[in-house]
């Protein structure tokens, strides 16, 4: 039986964690016992903490990493590397807000065995046209700086191996703000067995975003000094492919 660590940063939600956590948790019932569902929640200034905490005499698989940085960046590069370190076989990663559905697990699940990495593909959202249009840039500028034709490279949905994460994890800075994007570049990139799959992605199931368009764009300034960094570290790590 395969290992699974389902895996979610969370800041600040008190009105979404206990339904997402009770909705994604019994995914892990016909998986190997050693699987968990891990929340990274640190910096939280509402009652997150402590729903997660009560959550745990009832579900005693759910794990809780509080010390890692406050922001989602790093807590999603810390989720990786728990997992990883705690011997899982494949990593869940998803957010903690209530935009995904885990009915759309399964299909992923099954596929397992045929892609190293199944990632999400949003091809509608139901989180504003401004995100949207976002991602349609983040995409652009990928194909631009590396060379990548990716679809959707920020999906808060993906079912990956251990392993092929092992692979790449420790290329990426632990502080970087945006780690899926350049891991999903290059797991691509590397030659993985890659599998984009269309996932629905609902409007955000209560409280406010932590992340709004103005910090995204901030984050997408620094994102181009970063992309350089990261298009010298690829050059290094990954050889062309003829």
């Amino acid at each position: 039986m395969d290992t699974l660590y389902i895996v979610m940063p969370a800041y600040n939600e008190e009105a979404n964690i206990e339904n997402v956590v009770r909705s994604w948790y019994p995914l892990l019932t016909d998986k190997n016992p050693r699987s968990r569902l891990v929340v990274a929640d640190s910096g939280s200034t509402d009652a997150t903490h402590d729903i997660l905490l009560r959550l745990q005499h009832t579900l005693p698989s759910l794990e809780i990493l509080s010390d890692t940085d406050r922001y989602h960046g790093p807590k999603v590069w810390a989720l990786y590397d728990h997992a990883i370190r705690s011997g899982a076989d494949y990593i869940f990663q998803t957010d903690s807000d209530g935009q995904t559905s885990p009915d759309e697990f399964a299909s992923f699940w099954a596929e397992r065995d045929r892609y190293d990495i199944i990632l999400g593909n949003r091809t509608v959202r139901g989180d504003g046209k401004a995100r949207a249009f976002i991602e349609k840039v983040v995409v652009f500028l990928l194909r631009i700086y590396f060379g990548a034709k990716i679809p959707d490279a920020n999906a808060p949905f993906r079912l990956m191996r251990s392993e092929t994460v092992k692979k790449y994890l420790y290329l990426v800075q632990p502080d970087f703000n945006i780690p899926n994007i350049i891991l999903t570049t290059f797991f691509c990139k590397g030659g993985e067995r890659v599998r984009f799959k269309e996932i629905s992605f609902a409007p955000r199931q209560g409280g406010e975003n932590s992340i709004n368009v103005r910090n995204i764009i901030g984050i997408g300034m620094q994102a181009l000094k970063d992309f350089s960094y990261y298009r010298k570290i690829m050059r290094q790590a990954i050889p062309p492919r003829s």
